[in-house]
């Protein structure tokens, strides 16, 4: 059963709470912690994208259209939509010899609000590249292109492209095929439906490839944890917690974000994976718990939890400014 894991106060009174589930386990499966329900089973949401970019990398993507590592951190990004976001996309299709076009993601409103007022002030509509998920429909379409297989309605569950995405998705979290279930994502392909123990599991992996049984994976698995240590913001964007978290850590810790307040977490320096859910998928409940779980399952120094305190203070304020109450953990 999910847990409170933080409660706002107003007045030192509470006012809201949000419920959630935690799980932390190591490289081989063995649960280092756990908050509520480890086997809860939820949409993994864009969470799952780097293993979703794990075919490519291993079947000589990078190699065939000369892909860098900058350009493999935007295959597993969730983006901003801003213009270093949008031209790296443009690049990668330019390579597979497609234009944004091609995409199936749907148009979106990119997530940098700075980004999003340029658009607004050129009178111009957002466009599917702008999509925090178009990096990852890149990747589809260049799975496609290097398999030779018809981009035609690749978004669809039935098509070749998703098929090897859903046996990738199920190595990587270690499990039967048949076992993972899947739903439509917000940018029209499958999403995966399993339990955040799984998820965590997968990025423990992602963490610590060597130790990790990936076999003949390893490699490409190192390569995508390294391009998402390198260039987190890429992977996110400017001023969000996923970038902020890798940047501060000089890469030991990737973090990535999921759809309706689900989050993966991998420290690289201790091998172990982390998931958290939150019950009610409030946005606003992300960063204060992002920043609770890294504390409690020391992936971070003190300082460095000073500094994210610092930047994402978690308090209360009213219209004024005033400070008005606190969120606070309570895990």
């Amino acid at each position: 059963m999910s847990e409170i894991l933080l409660q706002y106060t107003r007045g030192g009174k509470v006012e809201n709470i949000h419920r959630g589930d935690i799980i932390a386990v190591d490289a081989m499966g063995k649960i280092v912690d756990c908050v509520g329900d480890p086997e809860k089973k939820m949409f993994w949401r864009s969470a799952a994208k780097p293993f979703q970019a794990l075919p490519f990398v291993q079947n000589g993507g990078l190699d065939t259209f000369g892909i860098t590592e900058r350009e493999l951190a935007i295959l597993v990004s969730s983006h901003s939509g801003e213009p270093m976001h949008v031209e790296l996309i443009e690049q990668i299709l330019s390579k597979l010899k497609l234009t944004t076009d091609a995409l199936e993601c749907g148009p979106s409103r990119p997530m940098n609000s700075k980004a999003a007022k340029v658009l607004t002030e050129n009178h111009q509509k957002p466009q599917p590249v702008h999509n925090a998920c178009s990096g990852k429909h890149s990747g589809m379409l260049a799975l496609g292109r290097m398999l030779n297989i018809s981009l035609e309605n690749y978004t669809k569950p039935e098509h070749d492209i998703q098929k090897i995405m859903h046996k990738s998705v199920a190595m990587a979290a270690k499990m039967p095929e048949a076992d993972l279930e899947i739903g439509i994502d917000g940018c029209g392909v499958p999403v995966f439906y399993l339990p955040l123990y799984n998820m965590a599991l997968a990025y423990a992996r992602l963490a610590v490839p060597e130790k990790a049984q990936w076999g003949e994976y390893e490699s490409s698995v190192r390569k995508i944890g390294d391009a998402m240590s390198a260039y987190p913001e890429i992977v996110g964007g400017t001023g969000r917690i996923d970038t902020i978290v890798a940047q501060m850590t000089k890469g030991r810790v990737i973090a990535k974000i999921g759809a309706d307040a689900v989050y993966c977490l991998a420290s690289r320096e201790l091998g172990v994976g982390a998931a958290f859910k939150i019950e009610d998928g409030s946005y606003s409940a992300i960063n204060p718990t992002v920043i609770g779980v890294l504390k409690h399952l020391n992936f971070i120094t003190d300082e460095e939890h000073r500094q994210l305190l610092e930047k994402f203070p978690p308090i209360l304020k009213n219209h004024r400014g005033d400070v008005i109450g606190a969120i606070e953990t309570m895990f």
